[in-house]
């Protein structure tokens, strides 16, 4: 089993900046690629980043691109979320995935077996 635990949201103003972590615990060795997921209030759970473990390959949605960045501590079992250039629209509970097992399908939730509890970004104008 992998634990993952999420912190970092908070409130910010529109174009401010936020740094999400996901601590990864537990048998982190069988990790294969990690991802963020936001879902706003009355929305399904969306895409937002994915990375390989060890970041060699990243993506974004396009809503993001450019403004988001996803990156891993190689010293550690922590993935990070950089957010700048926020906008209204970003308010969201931003969600941790891990996934065991290479897919293409990396914007899918299903591609995911392991879901942190979920931090609250919330981004005023």
């Amino acid at each position: 089993q992998v634990q993952l635990v999420e912190s970092g949201g908070g409130l910010v103003q529109a174009g401010g900046s936020l740094r999400l972590s996901c601590a990864a615990s537990g048998r982190t060795f069988s990790i294969y690629g990690m991802a963020w997921f936001r879902q706003a209030p009355g929305k399904e759970r969306a895409f937002v980043a994915a990375a390989t473990w060890r970041g060699v390959n990243t993506y974004y949605a396009d809503s993001v691109k450019g403004r988001f960045t996803i990156s891993r501590d190689n010293a550690g079992n922590t993935v990070y979320l950089q957010m700048n250039s926020l906008k209204p629209e970003d308010t969201a509970v931003y969600y941790c995935a891990a996934s065991r097992r290479s897919s293409t399908s990396y914007s899918a939730r299903t591609a995911y077996d392991y879901w942190g509890q979920g931090t609250q970004v919330t981004i005023s104008s």
